[in-house]
């Protein structure tokens, strides 16, 4: 069993069965569907918003600083807190599911959610929090942050760590998306990734002390290209 330190809080902790789980469960072959998404970077593509690795850098930093990301890092949080809670779960549910700024970014965020909900439980053990929260939430809509939060503390996950991930994921689905879009090189993709990998770490804490009555978004524009998406006339993704 080996240790390392956290690259957030500079603490020391056991990696060997938590890497593995985070690795999994955000690998893009995970299956869940984020390839088909692009949280409205299409449209952003599409009328000469994004452009290079600069603008997608800024455009990707401000969704995760001022966005659904950003929201996300609190909500999972506070569902990796509430595991045993079923009560703030369905809560925390209802208000991760009514953030969503345009029917299409909910749609991503719900529909992946439900798909991650089911392989984990499938795939990583049918854990009673899981089982509980699926039944819980079995006719209503189950977003990604709250479902990743619950399987985090079903299994043990420490919180930082999984907020990171979750982060970085978030981050590279959409670099994924540009790469196709844009088109950008590879070796592009993986600088604008090298230059976001600050701002996740400065999103983390933040999130650990921000409570949910103070948590808001700031990102019109994204959600107004996430909008004129649903009738662009050719689209490669979902959103």
């Amino acid at each position: 069993m080996s240790t390392t330190t956290s690259w957030v809080t500079g603490t020391t902790m056991t990696t060997s069965t938590e890497l593995y789980r985070l690795l999994a469960w955000f690998s893009p072959s995970y299956p869940i569907g984020a390839f088909s998404y692009s949280h409205g970077v299409e449209y952003a593509v599409e009328t000469g918003r994004v452009t290079n690795v600069a603008t997608l850098t800024q455009w990707i930093a401000h969704i995760l600083r001022h966005g659904a990301g950003w929201v996300d890092a609190v909500l999972l949080k506070e569902a990796r807190a509430a595991a045993d809670d079923l009560a703030r779960l369905d809560e925390l549910a209802d208000l991760a599911a009514a953030w969503r700024g345009a029917a299409e970014m909910a749609l991503e965020s719900t529909q992946q959610g439900g798909s991650y909900l089911s392989v984990t439980r499938a795939a990583w053990g049918q854990t009673s929090q899981l089982d509980a929260f699926a039944a819980l939430r079995e006719d209503k809509p189950v977003p990604l942050c709250i479902a990743v939060g619950v399987a985090a503390g079903a299994h043990g996950l420490s919180v930082e760590t999984v907020l990171g991930a979750y982060l970085h994921a978030f981050a590279a689905n959409l670099v994924s998306a540009a790469v196709r879009l844009i088109p950008l090189g590879q070796t592009d993709g993986q600088r604008t990734l090298a230059a976001l990998m600050p701002v996740v770490e400065s999103i983390v804490p933040c999130a650990l002390a921000c409570a949910v009555e103070d948590c808001g978004t700031a990102s019109p524009m994204v959600d107004l290209t996430s909008m004129m998406h649903e009738t662009q006339y050719t689209r490669l993704f979902r959103s």
